[in-house]
């Protein structure tokens, strides 16, 4: 009896919540919230991904705030979406098509950021299909903000570290130092300095963008003025992280290397961006042009809307759109599931095999370099030497199919090992069949590394090419193998060993193909 009576309150107040919903929305709001607990059960794994980055990594920590904000944009619209009529609409459909598509794409591909955005716009697309264009319109603004929950931003990180080194050098040389740049390293009377990964701001730029974005639409009304300071609020972060690197460099040179670095982290990590951001804001302030009483949307400017009108007749049932909807992302859950479970069939033991002009030698690096190769069927890294004593490291990675946790061309993988000593110097030219880049060790050693991807019958050396190739595969359920081969030297002369000895094995694919080719 006390069990009925203490749980008593708790069903009168969600019976008083459900009783303030309008009763028109009451069943399009339960077939939404159905068909968002499809998404989230039948793609758990990309959620809990995505859940895990904004947790742990600092670059996406700000998007843990990304929910309430969402939850506060849709309660300022509350009393007007009530105006509205929701229904509904099958060319909603198309857009969870895409959406599913996307995801699949991704997941067949190997790529998080097309999963992850694919789980994102099947929401989206879903309350397009379910509630009708109407209330997608007055919902406008939150649903494309809720692009800002997908974790996008290290493929930035090597284009702002060159922008950074730029911007450091131009200001240390300004400043009176005397430095030399090579690549994202800057040598200065005090020391070799580095533009690291987490040097490049991406962090900062990133949080700075779902901030100023928020900011433009409560702010301002004025597309000009939304523009112009989006603008200020991207390009600003880039130029104060130059200014940041530079400001290390500089106290280093009168105060010693470990001063400047524990100053970075405690003032520049904390208090400098801190203030840029507050001066974005500052600077914004008189000219925002919109009340802070205004409303959010107008439900009666909304249905007024010819366009909006016109394509509002193909309605139906918003179960039945849910139904619909769910089925798709059961569809394309299952071909995910079919695909990434075929295999190729890859030899039992592959071996370098000899090379004209080149003997096989014990692979004795003068520093320690070994590529990653996750999930790979099978791996080999050996040695070869010409006459002259030239030395040329090759490396072969097999991999019987590409998904999860087995990927060839994503972060992680390849010549450059996150976490080791070695660190990216700069991209060289590569060619139709190879990328290249040089590495960095202690201060002045160099290491060169030609990468190639061999996918079936195509050779590449662009890893975006790679996923191609294993999406089209994996769509017509084909089984393919797929094989990493680097070439690399260390030295000054490495790219010119390389190239020699790439020129004794020519075509690599040929050559490649060979090796993983089952006999």
């Amino acid at each position: 009896m006390s069990a009925e009576l203490s749980q008593a309150p708790l069903r009168n107040r969600a019976w008083n919540l459900a009783g303030r919903v309008p009763a028109a929305w009451q069943r399009p709001l339960v077939a939404l919230a159905g068909c968002w607990l499809v998404v989230f059960a039948l793609f758990f794994p990309d959620w809990a991904r995505m859940a895990d980055q904004w947790w742990n990594s600092s670059t996406y920590n700000h998007i843990v705030f990304i929910p309430p904000i969402l939850a506060w944009l849709v309660a300022t619209r509350r009393d007007e979406l009530a105006k509205l009529v929701s229904q509904g609409w099958w060319p909603g459909l198309f857009v969870v098509f895409g959406a599913a598509f996307l995801w699949l794409c991704g997941a067949l591909a190997g790529i998080d950021l097309f999963r992850q955005a694919g789980v994102v716009a099947m929401l989206q697309g879903s309350v397009l299909a379910i509630l009708g264009p109407r209330v997608a319109w007055g919902l406008l603004f939150p649903l494309a903000y809720m692009v800002f929950l997908v974790p996008f931003g290290d493929e930035l990180v090597p284009p702002l570290q060159m922008v950074t080194a730029a911007i450091t050098i131009q200001l240390t040389e300004w400043s009176g130092i005397p430095a030399v740049i090579d690549g994202v390293f800057i040598d200065t009377p005090v020391g070799l300095f580095e533009v690291a990964e987490a040097c490049s701001g991406v962090k900062f730029l990133v949080a700075m963008a779902a901030l100023g974005t928020l900011v433009a639409h409560v702010g301002f009304r004025s597309w000009p003025r939304r523009i112009t300071f989006m603008a200020f609020a991207l390009i600003l972060p880039i130029l104060a992280n130059g200014i940041r690197a530079w400001g290390t460099i500089y106290i280093a040179q009168s105060q010693g290397v470990e001063f400047a670095a524990g100053f970075d982290h405690i003032f520049y990590g904390w208090i400098f961006f801190a203030l840029v951001l507050a001066l974005v804001l500052a600077l914004a302030w008189r000219f925002f042009d919109r009340a802070a009483d205004e409303p959010a949307i107008d439900a009666a400017a909304i249905e007024a809307k010819p366009v909006l009108t016109r394509i509002s007749s193909p309605s139906m049932r918003p179960s039945l759109a849910a139904v619909l909807t769910a089925a798709m992302l059961a569809l394309a859950a299952a071909w995910s599931l079919a695909s990434g479970n075929a295999r190729a069939t890859v030899p039992s033991l592959i071996d370098l095999p000899e090379v004209a002009g080149w003997s096989r030698t014990d692979y004795a690096p003068r520093f320690a370099w070994e590529p990653q190769a996750p999930g790979a069927d099978h791996r080999l890294l050996g040695s070869y030497t010409d006459a002259d004593g030239r030395r040329v490291d090759v490396f072969v990675a097999l991999y019987s199919s590409q998904g999860p946790e087995r990927e060839a061309a994503t972060f992680g993988t390849g010549a450059l090992v996150p976490g080791s000593d070695w660190r990216w110097l700069g991209d060289a030219s590569g060619g139709a069949d190879h990328s290249a880049q040089w590495l960095l060790i202690a201060g002045d050693h160099k290491r060169y590394a030609e990468t190639s991807y061999l996918q079936g019958d195509s050779v590449t050396g662009s890893g975006a090419r790679l996923r191609l190739h294993t999406l089209l595969d994996k769509l017509a359920m084909q089984r393919e193998r797929t094989a990493t081969l680097i070439l690399s030297a260390e030295g000054d002369d490495a790219k010119a060993t390389v190239v020699d000895f790439a020129a004794s094995i020519s075509p690599r694919g040929e050559w490649l193909d060979g090796i993983t080719t089952p006999r």
